[in-house]
């Protein structure tokens, strides 16, 4: 472990410069051990999660994968059904809900892992759920600013394309990550041998 005493910055004050439905920008002053002081930016936003439907069909594993446009971009994207946590919601419930709302589906869901999306500059928290033995149990209820397509994908494909073309999410790309690992130790899951 690194010399905590060296490199923790101390937080003098934190000023919030603008605010928006999805997260508030900050400007957070700090102080170094060594006596150096700097004016730093934040992003403030709630938890995020994503939820991986999986099931298979006719032996062949899939996913449930969504198609939107995304405004950052100016594209259409293709991912994981996912959303922000409330305020006082647990992301297991968040992602039960987002679930339900984009797809209509509900499963058993399985926590993968949980990791800051980038630590240099966030202070929120992105949880992602495998969710297996799925089942449609109503239509959309989408929230009035989304459209958004529900397909099904073959885990092979969304694995070889993550990162490129319509996979062009760094989001998708640590979801797909951390399946891959968890079907390391999960046999059902697996592809072939080599996965």
């Amino acid at each position: 472990m690194a010399d905590e005493k060296k490199l923790m910055w101390k937080t003098e004050s934190v000023k919030k410069a603008f605010e928006t439905r999805i997260f508030d920008v900050v400007m957070v002053h700090r102080k170094a051990p060594d006596g150096r002081e700097g004016d730093f930016v934040g992003i403030e936003s709630p938890d995020w999660i994503v939820a991986l439907p999986w099931y298979r069909k006719d032996g062949v594993p899939y996913f449930i994968m969504e198609e939107q446009f995304r405004h950052g971009t100016e594209s259409i994207t293709r991912e994981f059904p996912a959303g922000l946590v409330e305020e006082g919601e647990k992301a297991l419930h968040a992602a039960e809900r987002e679930l339900l709302e984009e797809t209509g589906i509900r499963g058993n869901f399985t926590e993968l892992g949980c990791v800051c999306p980038n630590n240099a500059f966030m202070t929120n928290r992105q949880s992602f759920f495998l969710v297996t033995d799925i089942e449609k149990v109503s239509g959309q209820s989408l929230d009035p600013d989304e459209t958004i397509d529900v397909i099904e994908v073959p885990v092979e494909e969304a694995i070889r394309d993550m990162g490129k073309g319509l996979y062009d999410n760094g989001i998708m790309m640590m979801a797909i990550g951390f399946f891959m690992r968890y079907a390391e130790e999960h046999p059902e899951l697996k592809l072939r041998e080599t996965i």
